[in-house]
């Protein structure tokens, strides 16, 4: 919602300011500057990244406009889950979790919290863990180093969209030149002529400088910083899952491991202790659907 509102603000004043100064906004309509502009920033995005990342570019600008996935809401569910699995584990043995990590698409846990179950990336890496554990095949004193690797490699990955983008913005400016440029070299073949008709193609030529700016300062450069923000959630978000892990690996109680991972979520989002102890209250039967316990 405030990703809407604040470009309609920047937009609004903007054209407000310019229209009470008598501005023309037909003057600003120059097809040939966005086609300049905006034609050679798709290029250097073609250019330079990975379809992956250019598709990317895309879906995650869209994102922007829907509320983050990483509210309060989302970390109470996180938080039950993870006291659920850590609590079958503690009663029923690792084996207890099999089912649940083995095909997490059909176990009532994870379908119970469909916030959780729809984070793909958080799924599998709470999933392979565990799987690590039931194994053995990784000692619980290099468990850290394991997850901080798989952390590290996914926030290169989820980056490479936001550090595109601010690429973007910060060519803009300097593609505002090229188009003024241009627009002062088809300006110099008219001298001589009208002077109306050497008036516009001026007006045209700081045009482009105009798009340039505007579009790397107001525009594509609030969107990369955006994305960089939902990055940095994403990581909180992660970093939490691990917190949680790597306690309950180290054999502290559920309730224990799951207060460690409450305490890595900032401030504004983290659930109140009366607010997890009333969640931790639900226990996950062995074969079955949630039921309380007196």
């Amino acid at each position: 919602m405030f990703f809407f509102i604040g470009f309609v603000v920047v937009f609004g004043s903007l054209l407000t300011g310019y229209l009470l100064h008598g501005g023309n906004l037909l003057v600003l309509m120059q097809m040939g500057e966005f086609i300049i502009i905006g034609g050679a920033a798709i290029g250097i995005i073609l250019v330079a990244e990975r379809p992956r990342v250019v598709k990317g570019l895309f879906v995650q600008t869209l994102d922007l406009f829907k509320a983050s996935p990483y509210s309060r809401e989302a970390y109470q569910e996180l938080l039950k889950v993870l006291y659920d699995l850590f609590y079958v584990a503690r009663k029923d043995g690792l084996t207890g979790v099999e089912p649940h990590v083995e095909e997490p698409e059909t176990s009532q846990i994870f379908q119970s919290y469909p916030s959780f179950a729809n984070n793909h990336h958080a799924v599998d890496f709470l999933c392979d863990t565990l799987k690590v554990l039931l194994t053995g095949a990784v000692k619980d004193h290099h468990l850290s180093e394991v997850l901080d690797l798989d952390l590290e490699t996914h926030h290169e990955e989820i980056k490479q969209v936001p550090d595109a983008m601010r690429n973007v913005a910060d060519a803009m400016p300097a593609f505002g030149i090229v188009a003024a440029v241009l627009g002062v070299i088809i300006t110099m073949g008219k001298i001589g002529g009208a002077p109306e008709m050497v008036g516009k193609s001026v007006a045209a030529a700081l045009v482009g400088t105009f798009l340039g700016i505007f579009l790397g300062y107001g525009v594509f450069g609030p969107i990369a910083r955006a994305m960089f923000t939902r990055v940095r959630e994403e990581e909180q978000y992660m970093g939490c899952i691990r917190t949680a892990l790597l306690s309950f690996a180290r054999g502290d109680p559920p309730i224990s491991s799951v207060e460690f991972a409450r305490r890595n979520i900032e401030p504004d989002l983290r659930p109140t202790f009366e607010e997890m102890e009333a969640m931790t209250r639900r226990r996950p039967e062995a074969t079955g659907p949630q039921a309380e316990v007196a």
